[in-house]
């Protein structure tokens, strides 16, 4: 009813012509029904047909001041927006197409497990170099690697920070001759002699282990790494890491585990004049259940 009253009030106040005065008793009577006018219209209740239509008309019939400030408004963060988004990407123009570089999808996740600190290391670095051929076109190589770390997480931070930069240079120095076996080969015994370098001369590693000799010379880590070129995959472990491709819901591996139990590895530690003890697993002196590592 309040609304009904409200609307009702709402068109005898337009429609009806100005009231002639009349007795006091009438008079008294319309004072009381004024308050209800106003009671009515605090009440939220949906209005009448004819008061949606007034609200319309009544939007429509606002100035034109507002509207006319918040086109100038758009317009002027138009106009701060794109100078910024052209300046910060040059390529970007009316006559030249527009070239996006595309990187290869990937997603990564690590978990620490039982030990206290997380002793590996992830590293990505998509399209970390740029190799021109002789026809004066620029191939993207992209970097890829895991490194499992034991003993402490600073062999495989270095390992991290710096041998997607050995490969850079060595494919560099490489050029057209490029032969990924030998390159890679000499990339992970560069990272090697890296890492022994650094433990001789006892320099403040990037971790909190705060170990120290002999305790710091038992930490190393395993490597896979994938390069991913235009035309192939190029992929090289050292240690347990591995390397699987998935075609068509199949596991293809691209990579063989250096382990103590490998025939070949087994007399290479022979040969070096270790021993392999199963120990929960064949081991390395009882130990490291991995024949090779980078570090130690």
């Amino acid at each position: 009813m309040a609304g009904i009253c409200c609307g009702v009030v709402g068109e005898a106040a337009e429609t009806s012509s100005p009231i002639e005065p009349t007795s006091r008793p009438s008079a008294r009577r319309s004072l009381d029904l004024l308050p209800l006018k106003y009671i009515a219209a605090d009440v939220s209740v949906p209005p009448l047909e004819n008061s949606r239509k007034r609200q319309r008309l009544d939007r429509r019939a606002s100035p034109a001041r507002e509207c006319d400030n918040a086109v100038h408004s758009s317009k002027s963060k138009v106009v701060e927006v794109v100078p910024n988004y052209s300046s910060k990407s040059p390529t970007l123009d009316s006559t030249s197409p527009t070239v996006v570089e595309e990187y290869p999808r990937y997603g990564v996740t690590s978990v620490c497990g039982r030990r206290r600190d997380m002793e590996d290391a992830v590293s990505v670095r998509p399209s970390f170099c740029q190799e021109t051929l002789s026809h004066d076109k620029k191939l993207g190589f992209h970097f890829f690697a895991v490194f499992d770390g034991h003993g402490c997480s600073h062999v495989a931070t270095m390992c991290k920070e710096r041998l997607h930069e050995i490969v850079k240079e060595e494919v560099h120095q490489a050029k057209e001759n490029l032969e990924w076996e030998s390159t890679m080969k000499k990339c992970f015994a560069r990272m090697d002699e890296e890492v022994l370098r650094w433990s001789q001369n006892n320099e403040t590693p990037s971790c909190r282990c705060e170990l120290q000799t002999p305790h710091c010379d038992a930490v190393g880590s395993t490597a896979v790494v994938a390069v991913v070129t235009p035309e192939k995959i190029i992929v090289a472990n050292c240690g347990d890491s591995r390397a699987v491709l998935c075609r068509n819901n199949v596991a293809v591996p691209l990579s063989d585990d250096h382990k103590p139990d490998r025939p070949d590895e087994l007399l290479r530690i022979q040969v070096a004049g270790g021993r392999v003890i199963y120990w929960d697993g064949p081991r390395v002196l009882g130990v490291l259940a991995m024949s090779r590592a980078i570090g130690e």
